[in-house]
């Protein structure tokens, strides 16, 4: 399986957020939106990330609050990526190394969509679920010892 079954399912919808936008306005976008990341794009190429861990991390650096902060001096500069045909096992292997609960995935250089370690996670016992109601359906139908193959 792979990204790309991802996207299908979970529809190409993105939020992106320019570097140069205030901390404050977008939180306020994640808040609304109910999302966990932001892409940040900057003349049309990724250029970071903004997840909810950076956000935290800028208001205990800032004594507890947004202050005037702008979405460059707190994204992650250097997110992990991946490509529509990444196989999921892999984007679950790099997700767990790094860490991450967000990635993009890149087309070339175009913005195709952002999984989410839920995502994959869903992904993954959705395929599990089907394989084991596969496996029980071939049990049940199992043919009985001593049945004969062919009627004499």
């Amino acid at each position: 399986m792979k990204v790309t079954d991802i996207l299908r399912v979970k529809g190409s919808t993105l939020f992106t957020v320019s570097p140069d936008q205030t901390l404050a306005e977008a939180v306020k976008t994640m808040a609304e939106l109910d999302i966990g990341s932001l892409v940040v794009m900057e003349h049309g190429d990724l250029v970071g990330m903004l997840t909810f861990r950076e956000v935290i991390s800028a208001i205990v650096a800032n004594g507890g609050s947004l202050g005037d902060r702008h979405v460059r001096s707190v994204m992650d500069d250097a997110p992990l990526t991946c490509t529509p045909a990444t196989e999921i096992d892999e984007v679950r292997r790099m997700m767990l190394q790094r860490h991450a609960r967000y990635m993009p995935v890149l087309d070339q250089r175009t913005l195709m969509g952002v999984v989410s370690f839920y995502d994959v996670a869903k992904t993954v016992v959705d395929a599990q679920d089907f394989e084991n109601r596969m496996l029980k359906a071939y049990i049940r139908d199992w043919p009985a010892e001593g049945a004969s193959a062919a009627a004499p």
